[in-house]
Formats: C-alpha cells, structure tokens, sequence
C-alpha cells in the first residue's frame, strides 16, 4: 500500500516521518521545495521536539515521479490546495481516497474535483521547519477524518486510514461526521492564527494580554453562530481550547505568524474569510472576522510598497 503526503512541509512532514517510520506502509512525499525533498532523499527525513527520530521516505519536487498510490494526505497550505491536486491528482485512481488535514474550510470541494473519493480531515499537531530535512515537532495532538459528504467516501476507507496513522503514532479518530470537529479547529484558528500574526506574539502571550483575548472570544462567539446556523455541533468548546492552548503552547508561533514573519501569503481566505462567507450564506453577521481579515490583506499589501 502507498500514501502520498501532498505537501511536506511543517504538518505534512509529521505524518510522512511517522508513517514512514512505522513501516506498514510505502510513503511518498511531494512538495515543491526542493531543497527539503532532496535533503529527505539523501539524509532522510529528522523530526526532534516533541519526538526526535529519523525516518526513511521517497520523497520528490516533481510530480511524474510520483507512483500510483492507494491514499493521500495533503496539508499543504490552503492557498496552494488547487495547484497541488493538480499537480498530484494522476496518481489517484478512482478507488483511491484523498484526505485534507488542512486549516480552514474549502479545500475539500477542491480536492473533489480531481479525485473521486475525498475525506474530511482536521488536525492539531503542529511543527516549523528548522532546515531542509529537519522539522520542528512543536505540539502532539489528535487529528479527527471522516467522509466528505458530497463524494460518499466508504467508511472502511475512513477507518483504513484513521488506523494507519494511529498505528504510526499519531492518534486518529475516524468519525461518521467530521464537520464537528473542523469547525472547531476552524473557529480556534481564526480567533487566534490572525491576532498572532497582527501583533507577533505566541499563542500563550495573546492569550494573557485582556484587550487580545476579549478579541479572540468576539471571533469565537460569531464562529460559533456560524456553525449552529449550519447545523454544526461542535466537538468541544473552542474557547476553552484557547485557554488550554494557552498552557501547553505558550510560546508556539501559529502558522499565521510564522507566515506573516517570512513575508508569505496566509491562510486568511480559509479561515475568517471560510466564516464571514459561510455566515452571509445563513444571514449571521460576521463583523469582526471581516474586520480581522481586512486587517489581514492589508498587512500582505504592505510587503509589496517601496520601502
């Protein structure tokens, strides 16, 4: 059996590395930065954090090379979701399934456009990179996959794969529906990824500033309108994920910043952006997610004026 991990960068590396360490499985890893790809080939691919081992994959910057694979993970970020299925989609067959861990809301309607069976995924872990070949392993965490609605996605091929990567060491549940769960991490990213970004503090520091964290439960509140007005019920309460968050990551750098630090475009369109288009479609008003992200476009318009 082989798994594809469609971007390997930060996450995706977390789940080659562990998959491919396992052993149970022959694990392929594109990503278009070649400089990590070809570190991965020749040394291998080296987590250290939260775990510290190396683990032996293919890996490569050019999607030809890919084989024909029974599984795919894609993480890369949610910008780069349409190029990359692109890119990748030959190597699914029609009996093939293809699982999004990404952040924020979308990426799976894209990923069905290429391939025919697409689960829902969401997923907690966290890393950065260090150098080509070598992530940081940040957090541990759960991921949660189920069937993306639309495509009638088998359950056997959600538990398959939950397996898998549970086996590898990185727990995973596989629900019946999993919009719970994305939804919450939706709403716990979009309150805190973009206030990171915007003022470059850690997710512990934001937390403890009482004007910051006002804001993040104002995001949290309409996100949560958002998914009752969808019918969505959450697995847990996003804000108490904030505070929690606030303990075992306090100096973490969400993936925003990060973004934001390097100059890079950001998720913003998927995460409040996924919410002020989901709450015009159900009449929720969304004023602070909309605000956060036109602050947000501002912030990457100010990259490209003389300086």
């Amino acid at each position: 059996m082989r798994i594809c991990i469609v971007g390997c960068g930060a996450v995706g590396s977390l789940f080659a590395a562990h998959l491919a360490k396992a052993g149970e499985v022959e694990v392929w890893a594109y990503d278009v930065w070649k400089e990590h790809t070809d570190a991965i080939r020749k040394n291998g691919l080296k987590l250290s954090g939260a775990e510290e081992f190396t683990a032996r994959l293919n890996a490569t910057s050019d999607a030809r090379e890919l084989p024909a694979c029974d599984y795919g993970i894609v993480a890369t970020k949610a910008i780069h979701t349409r190029a990359a299925i692109a890119q990748t989609a030959h190597a699914f067959s029609p009996h093939s399934a293809v699982c999004s861990v990404q952040n924020g809301v979308g990426n799976e309607e894209i990923l069905a456009e290429h391939v025919k069976y697409v689960i829902r995924g969401t997923t907690f872990p966290a890393g950065h990179p260090i150098a080509p070949g070598h992530i940081g392993y940040d957090i541990k965490g759960d991921s949660w996959i189920g069937p993306f609605e639309p495509t009638a996605t088998p359950m056997s091929r959600v538990e398959e794969l939950a397996g898998l990567i549970t086996r590898s060491g990185m727990n995973t549940i596989a629900l019946q529906d999993a919009r719970g769960a994305q939804w919450t991490k939706l709403i716990f990213n979009a309150a805190t990824n973009p206030l990171g970004a915007l003022t470059r503090l850690t997710h512990g520091r934001l937390c403890e500033l009482p004007e910051t964290r006002r804001l993040i439960t104002q995001l949290v509140d309409e996100g949560k309108a958002v998914a009752a007005a969808l019918g969505i019920t959450l697995d847990s309460d996003p804000d108490e994920l904030v505070d929690h968050a606030a303990k075992v990551a306090y100096e973490h750098r969400a993936s925003m910043l990060q973004d934001v630090l390097a100059e890079r475009a950001t998720e913003v369109d998927a995460l409040n952006g996924g919410i002020v288009r989901f709450g015009e479609e159900q009449g929720v008003p969304t004023p602070m997610n909309q605000a956060i992200a036109a602050l947000i476009k501002g912030l990457e318009r100010s990259w490209q004026q003389p300086r």
